[in-house]
């Protein structure tokens, strides 16, 4: 049985003025899986992101989802996409109530489908007494569970996580992982960028690492682990992209830091 493929990069190249930020990006994501897509600051991520998401245009070669070139002009695609940005700007003087319901509403739910959706889910973190108080007075744990319903309210098929983690306690970091699974479970397609390279290992079912603008990597961790000798992303992660002097970037830090020379030096 043939997997259904989600989404489609072919020959995928952009640049910013004289810089060339990617490089021929080629892939095919298939249905129910959980992307690891990890990668140097500058490696590219951010703008593979917001090429798929139809944020930004102008790059060479051909993008599909579910089917579809996204370069056609038809943004219905958008419809079945949810998406937790790095770098969110909410509505402050709104309610958690009535940012849920905007963003419910520009996907095609009615205003009272929105809002009870939305308080079933922010119950489950525990939220409900704050639904219909004002977001400036939240702090960034709770800001990131506004965005995280907001952006699965009108149960999208594929998700693109940047950084949804940012800010959340232990307690909810178990819980998202635990959604994310269960949403995979559903058929459902997740495309995960950090740099927490932990919960990357740990939630993925295929990581690709991304290296000035390519993919440098590409497979299960227990395949990259065999074929770099490796024992945690993290330490497959520095072999690949050739980073191996952060132990000795810390000791001169501290050393700067505290005008005492390294103990190892």
């Amino acid at each position: 049985m043939m997997q259904e493929i989600i989404l489609k990069l072919r020959d995928v190249e952009m640049s910013f003025g004289t810089k060339q930020v990617l490089n021929g990006i080629n892939l095919d994501v298939y249905k129910g899986q959980i992307i690891g897509y990890i990668g140097p600051n500058g490696a590219g991520k951010s703008t593979t992101l917001k090429i798929m998401l139809g944020l930004i245009d102008g790059y060479e070669g051909n993008v599909e989802l579910f089917g579809e070139d996204i370069a056609s002009g038809d943004v219905t695609y958008k419809r079945r996409i949810g998406y937790v940005p790095e770098n969110a700007d909410l509505y402050d003087n709104l309610t958690a109530c009535e940012y849920i319901t905007f963003v419910g509403e520009l996907y095609g739910l009615t205003r009272k489908e929105a809002e009870d959706k939305g308080l079933q889910l922010l119950t489950q973190f525990e939220m409900e007494d704050v639904f219909h108080q004002r977001i400036s007075s939240f702090s960034k744990g709770m800001r990131q569970k506004v965005l995280i319903v907001s952006s699965l309210i009108h149960n999208p098929d594929l998700i693109f996580l940047d950084e949804p983690l940012s800010g959340l306690d232990a307690n909810s970091v178990m819980v998202i992982k635990d959604i994310l699974e269960e949403l995979k479970k559903r058929g459902k397609t997740i495309f995960y960028s950090s740099h927490m390279m932990d919960v990357v290992e740990r939630i993925s079912s295929r990581i690709i690492l991304l290296v000035n603008g390519k993919i440098a990597a590409d497979g299960t961790f227990e395949e990259l682990k065999e074929q770099n000798k490796e024992g945690s992303l993290e330490g497959i992660f520095n072999q690949l992209t050739g980073f191996d002097a952060h132990k000795e970037t810390a000791a001169t830090f501290v050393s700067i830091v505290t005008g005492k020379a390294s103990d190892q030096e």
